[in-house]
């Protein structure tokens, strides 16, 4: 009896192994197309996770996952050669944000000319429920830094960051209670600076022209709303690609922050990056993870900082928490054209394929805007 009850909670175990395997494989699987439902899109995220589970769990199935004699069937070996196989194209997708790939932006050297052209950039995703306001304030004037971002900013973020607003020359704010305000606070001289909803009402990005060392570059901060039920991802996307080609079209450098809801790794990113002529510092460096707060050893890198190829990186971290379910990124830029053009490596374009794509979501948003319109009518 006791061995029979032994045979079937290994059965139960073994099926529940299978089961597992079966979800991580097809959700993994389907996260490599290009579809932008908000349960498929929400698999780009723990990939560093999934690689972890998909080991763990590929070997557990070789252990016990056998006929009575302990012999192998083909069949029994296709959930964990599948789950390799996958494993080893997530592997390759976050490869790029460990210390072993080589680095794109060159770190800017001290005895290097140009220094009077450095800044810093603060952001912070401070989470509106979040009334810990001391915490926030204290960073920024701690860090001063030359640029600070604030989203999820509400009214009562707002008074609570009048010292801040005092100190800075500049401030952009717009306060919403549906956890996409936004705030931008800078001592620069800056020219050209608005709030503008790029893709979906009441979500709104930060632009403006900044001056460094008598050099301008355009500063582009963005947050947009991540998958979730009810919400996939047309507009995300959207808003990235208008972004992008907004930089793309600049006779200037470009500098793109902010919480972008999307990870380093997936191919929305990829895409932001290429139409941009982007450079993202975090490679070859780390993944910086800044969310969950409380376990950036687990997290994912959500808050994001990109540049045009006339910057060089002095200086990039993830901040301690401060009360808000992300942490701050704090990173210092120096532009230098001449200097980062020879050191850091060349930004990759958008070929005619990264093109079709872009264009695809924008088509996708438009036919999903006037569905909307129609539907509310």
């Amino acid at each position: 009896m006791q061995s029979q009850t032994k045979s079937t909670l290994k059965s139960a175990a073994v099926w529940g192994m299978r089961l597992l395997a079966l979800v991580l494989t097809a959700g993994v699987l389907l996260s490599t197309g290009e579809f932008n439902q908000w349960w498929i899109r929400m698999w780009d995220f723990p990939r560093v996770q999934l690689v972890a589970a998909m080991v763990i769990l590929g070997l557990l199935i070789l252990r016990f996952d056998r006929g009575e004699e302990g012999s192998w069937k083909t069949w029994r070996l296709a959930l964990p050669l599948a789950m390799a196989a996958l494993t080893v194209w997530q592997v390759y997708r976050i490869y790029p944000y460990t210390p072993l790939a080589p680095t794109t932006v060159a770190k800017f050297a001290a005895d290097t000319e140009g220094g009077d052209a450095c800044f810093s950039v603060l952001s912070l995703n401070v989470l509106q429920d979040n009334r810990e306001y001391g915490r926030t304030l204290e960073l920024i004037e701690r860090i001063d830094a030359d640029m600070v971002l604030l989203m999820e900013t509400d009214q009562a973020w707002l008074d609570a960051m009048a010292p801040v607003r005092a100190k800075y020359d500049t401030a952009l704010e717009r306060p919403l209670d549906n956890k996409y305000g936004i705030a931008f606070y800078t001592s620069m001289p800056v020219r050209d600076a608005a709030i503008r909803d790029l893709a979906q009402k009441d979500t709104p990005s930060v632009f403006g022209t900044m001056t460094a060392g008598g050099l301008d570059f355009r500063m582009i901060a963005l947050h947009p709303r991540p998958p979730q039920p009810g919400q996939d991802t047309e507009e995300r996307d959207a808003e990235l690609v208008v972004a992008a080609r907004h930089a793309r079209d600049l006779p200037m450098p470009a500098i793109a922050i902010g919480d972008f809801n999307d990870v380093a790794w997936s191919s929305t990113t990829e895409l932001f990056m290429q139409t941009g002529q982007f450079l993202d510092p975090r490679i070859g460096r780390g993944t910086y993870a800044t969310f969950p707060a409380d376990m950036t050893w687990l997290g994912w890198p959500l808050d994001h900082l990109f540049v045009t190829d006339e910057f060089l990186l002095r200086e990039m971290e993830v901040l301690g928490p401060v009360g808000s379910d992300h942490r701050p990124i704090l990173a210092r830029l120096c532009l230098d054209p001449a200097t980062a053009r020879t050191n850091n490596a060349e930004a990759e374009d958008a070929d005619s394929a990264d093109r079709k794509a872009a264009d695809e979501v924008m088509q996708e948003f438009e036919e999903d805007t006037a569905k909307d319109r129609v539907e509310g009518e």
